[in-house]
């Protein structure tokens, strides 16, 4: 089969086209012919050494997420499972396998029933945006932990750079779960892209008044906030935060250190909450994994065209101009097609 390998931590060019023999299940796991890799910051980073694992001996494959179909399981799993079709999260964490190639065998749980009326590019492109975007969601001490319709009724969530893979998940999910949802954005093609997603009110955070912006759709402050660039928004953030509100920070786009006004913060019992996927408690990872599923069977997560979210395909054989895309900061979400049948996409008639 053919993978993407890298051996050495580097820019895009470490990456290698390769063929690999087809691996076979182990106990607990499932063998997936992938379909459609997503990627995602992380995995050029991850490539460039900088989330600071030790690299396989045999390589690594990159890319922790991605869609297929089930073809072969290991012991313990349910056959039933082969010919499922399925998205993908974590493939490539604490693992030689990502899913840069043409098959991965996974533990089972890693590889979760798509609906049949969702595509391989929707699959393909939760796992670490989707993900997230739920921890963000939930981690308000007084909300909930568990994402439905009408779980955030009566809160507001201000969701930073809503034309992202993150921010566009953080908005479909949070209006799914009942929000008013702001979102800021620092362009009109990027405003049209949230409001696509769904958000209420589009505020672009360039300008003098975006924090009255802001409070004109949230008079009492915001309760949530769904962070992707702590340092040039931490003025506007303590400007807008609820009394007890919570600030999700996912992303360091413009820096690593982040400075705070203590005293307003103090005051205003403000949480500083950072989330990053790999790390977050098992119990977290499941009750998204639930969540997002739920969302997707009920249409209220979307890809591509549907939701007014740019994709940008690369074949398997240009993975290192994927990466160099997502690095390069494109908008929109950055997918490889793995299978070239013309089944990215469900069937017509369903």
């Amino acid at each position: 089969m053919k993978s993407i390998v890298y051996e050495r931590v580097g820019g895009s060019d470490v990456l290698r086209l390769v063929e690999r023999v087809e691996p076979e299940p182990g106990p607990g796991q499932v063998r997936v012919r992938v379909a459609v890799s997503g990627v995602n910051p992380t995995d050029w980073k991850a490539r460039r050494g900088a989330l600071g694992s030790s690299l396989p001996p045999t390589g690594q494959v990159p890319n922790q997420d991605g869609a297929g179909t089930v073809d072969a399981v290991g012991e313990g799993v349910d056959p039933a499972r082969v010919g499922q079709r399925v998205w993908i999260w974590e493939a490539a964490w604490q693992r030689a396998d990502g899913t840069a190639q043409e098959a991965v065998v996974l533990p089972a749980r890693r590889a979760v029933p798509l609906p049949p009326a969702a595509s391989f590019d929707l699959g393909a492109s939760l796992g670490i945006p989707a993900m997230t975007a739920h921890r963000a969601l939930t981690v308000h001490p007084d909300g909930p932990s568990v994402l439905g319709p009408s779980t955030l009724a009566g809160r507001t969530v201000l969701v930073a750079g809503g034309a992202g893979a993150v921010g566009h998940a953080a908005i479909e999910l949070a209006r799914w779960a009942g929000a008013n949802v702001v979102s800021t954005v620092s362009s009109p093609r990027k405003a049209a892209l949230a409001s696509a997603a769904g958000a209420h009110h589009i505020v672009n955070y360039r300008t003098p008044d975006a924090a009255e912006a802001v409070r004109k759709t949230a008079p009492d402050g915001v309760d949530m906030v769904v962070e992707v660039d702590p340092v040039v928004n931490a003025e506007l953030n303590q400007q807008v935060i609820a009394p007890n509100g919570v600030v999700a920070i996912y992303a360091d786009t413009s820096g690593s250190q982040l400075t705070v006004p203590l005293r307003a913060h103090m005051f205003a019992n403000t949480r500083l909450q950072f989330v990053l996927v790999y790390t977050m408690p098992d119990a977290a990872k499941r009750q998204a994994v639930e969540d997002v599923s739920a969302a997707v069977a009920a249409g209220a997560l979307r890809a591509g065209e549907d939701a007014g979210l740019p994709v940008h395909r690369f074949p398997l054989a240009e993975t290192a101009a994927a990466h160099d895309a997502v690095e390069g900061g494109a908008v929109g979400k950055v997918l490889i097609d793995v299978r070239h049948d013309g089944r990215s996409k469900p069937p017509a008639s369903r």
